[in-house]
């Protein structure tokens, strides 16, 4: 399986960002890491090695890149509001530099994104929030209400950068291309988030669908199970 790493100066950041790419050719997977991840989590816990048979086969290339969760949402230091405008600005570099390459790379219009626990919130998050660059979303065990790590504290950008409340007021159509899975289990400790999400989006009549795994729990093994099945799903 071909695995280029790279390291660049984003400007929108004001910092340089890491990010491995897997595979040579094929429709494109953006990969966020966990909690705090850094850009080789997903290499690192397997579940790169769960899809080389699509990665080798040219169905599918991943790109792995960093997080600033630590300058973020997990950044207790800082003030609530600077939180969220960090990860604006991290929302910003994903939305002007690193999705256009992609796109441009790939030679496609829209991309697949996809992660793991707060992975999984990354994912849908920039899906929901940007429809039109997004045409797979595979959410693995994510939570999506933002607002545990804000301390009471809910602003214009807390608001768009929380899926369980702007998505309420969001138009479905929007996401008709969209194919959408939200994977959990019976004991993930996110079960409730993704059911929660799940009725919203069925209250505004998007397509989506919601895997609940039996008696496994949140962590790389289901993960690592979830993953090949959701690419393989794609049709390519």
């Amino acid at each position: 399986m071909k695995e280029t790493y790279h390291k660049w100066y984003s400007p929108t950041l004001g910092r340089d960002i890491e990010m491995q790419v897997f595979g040579h050719w094929g429709y494109p997977i953006l990969l966020f890491p966990t909690s705090m991840g850094r850009y080789h989590q997903n290499k690192d816990f397997g579940l790169i090695e769960s899809a080389r048979w699509l990665v080798e086969s040219g169905k599918v290339k991943l790109y792995s890149v960093d997080s600033i969760d630590r300058d973020s949402w997990y950044a207790k230091h800082l003030h609530p509001s600077v939180r969220v405008h960090n990860h604006s600005i991290y929302d910003s570099f994903l939305t002007n530099e690193l999705v256009p390459t992609i796109r441009h790379e790939s030679n496609v219009d829209k991309i697949g994104v996809a992660g793991c626990s707060f992975g999984g919130y990354h994912a849908l998050n920039f899906a929901m929030k940007h429809p039109d660059k997004v045409a797979y979303l595979f959410s693995m065990s994510g939570a999506f209400d933002i607002r545990s790590f804000l301390e009471g504290y809910s602003d214009e950008t807390v608001y768009y950068n929380n899926p369980v409340d702007f998505m309420q007021n969001e138009e479905g159509w929007k996401y008709n291309h969209m194919k959408i899975v939200l994977g959990t289990s019976e004991w993930d400790i996110c079960l409730n988030d993704n059911v929660r999400m799940s009725q919203i989006l069925n209250s505004k009549g998007i397509n989506h669908w919601l895997d609940i795994r039996g008696w496994e729990s949140h962590d790389w093994p289901l993960w690592n199970k979830m993953f090949p099945h959701y690419l393989s799903l794609m049709g390519l």
